[in-house]
């Protein structure tokens, strides 16, 4: 520790990100990326970028992206807010909206980022345990509250909560803003935007990250009634009036215009989970149902799954995993390519044939 450092600092536990190793002949399953490239729309874009567009200052309302957002959505362009990546537009969540006296509500197995909001703007955080078999029962925020997040699907479990449970966690939960996080939604879910029309305590977050395969980029979007995202306004003009960059504001204009590419590449890691699932059963897994592009898989009782974590690393092959009360029992596969998740089922073949993980070794 420096003894320039302010109490905030000294008294955070940062996020720790997943690994992002170089080496070219990595399988890497790691971090939910898409295993597929973004549009060709979006490289053309991006090279028809000149001189003018990065000595200027981009636009700061992103005026264009907005629009494009919100007729996608069915609401307007002031229901619609921007930021680099979701992460930074749920810092400003945390920040302009749920910085309340009454604590924040959120599941005990989530997004490991939200505590780390909590510790950072001194929001009293509680989480709300899961059922045993890792769903997420509204009946339990039913309690006093200041606000409630929740990713839909949950992570790292990628388990859905259907539209309707949303609904009634809204009409519940009145005087409280709720906010989805829909990082995932694209790979088998029904969005809760379709409900922010309804419900003015809702916001919902999401990322161009995983299903448009623009992790690179950084873009994130929430859209809510027009008061939520006019708080986040004036957060984001108190922190970064210019949260976009013209690269990036292009780019995602590019990919929103290719909707057969999109559905196509969802449609693949779709089909690739369900296979991939198969798989790991096939090998004595536990799999939870996933709605995410990513599966939460137990080798099952006698497997050690840190020990097959570290084997596969040895291997070439990076997966997650949580070395936390409940879940250390599991990894967290991201769904690749067919022939990543197909190296990736051989590697854990052999390795349980050698009893790789099993009790005694």
């Amino acid at each position: 520790m420096s003894r320039y450092w302010s109490d905030v600092v000294r008294r955070l536990t940062p996020y720790v990100p997943g690994e992002q190793p170089r080496h070219p002949r990595l399988v890497k399953l790691n971090t939910n990326e898409s295993p597929y490239p973004p549009s060709p729309r979006v490289l053309d874009a991006i090279h028809r970028i000149d001189g003018d567009d990065l000595r200027r200052y981009p636009d700061p309302e992103s005026t264009a992206l907005r629009l494009a957002f919100a007729e996608r959505a069915g609401l307007l362009p002031e229901q619609v807010f921007l930021g680099n990546g979701s992460d930074e537009v749920l810092a400003h969540v945390f920040m302009g909206l749920l910085r309340q006296a009454a604590p924040l509500l959120f599941p005990d197995i989530s997004y490991s980022f939200y505590p780390v909001w909590c510790d950072l703007y001194g929001i009293v955080g509680e989480p709300v345990a899961l059922r045993e078999n890792f769903s997420i029962d509204v009946a339990d925020y039913a309690r006093p509250n200041g606000g409630i997040i929740l990713p839909n699907p949950n992570a790292p479990t990628g388990m859905l909560l259907a539209l309707e449970d949303i609904r009634r966690l809204l009409e519940t939960n009145r005087d409280s803003v709720v906010v989805i996080d829909e990082a995932y939604i694209d790979f088998g879910g029904a969005s809760a935007v379709t409900l922010v029309n309804t419900y003015d305590n809702l916001l919902v977050v999401q990322t161009l990250s995983k299903s448009r395969a623009l992790a690179g980029l950084r873009v994130g979007v929430a859209y809510g009634h027009v008061d939520l995202i006019d708080g986040l306004q004036r957060v984001k003009n108190s922190f970064n009036s210019y949260p976009l960059d013209a690269v990036a504001q292009h780019a995602v204009l590019a990919s929103l215009e290719d909707e057969a590419w999109f559905e196509a590449s969802c449609a693949k890691v779709i089909a690739s989970r369900s296979r991939l699932t198969q798989g790991l059963q096939m090998l004595g897994f536990t799999v939870l149902p996933s709605s995410a592009n990513f599966v939460f898989a137990s080798p099952g009782a006698g497997r050690d799954a840190r020990a097959l974590f570290l084997a596969l690393r040895e291997r070439g092959i990076i997966v997650r995993h949580f070395n936390k009360a409940r879940i250390a029992d599991f990894l967290r596969i991201s769904v690749g390519t067919d022939e990543q998740c197909e190296a990736l089922l051989t590697a854990l073949s052999d390795l349980m044939a050698a009893g790789t993980g099993a009790a005694g070794h």
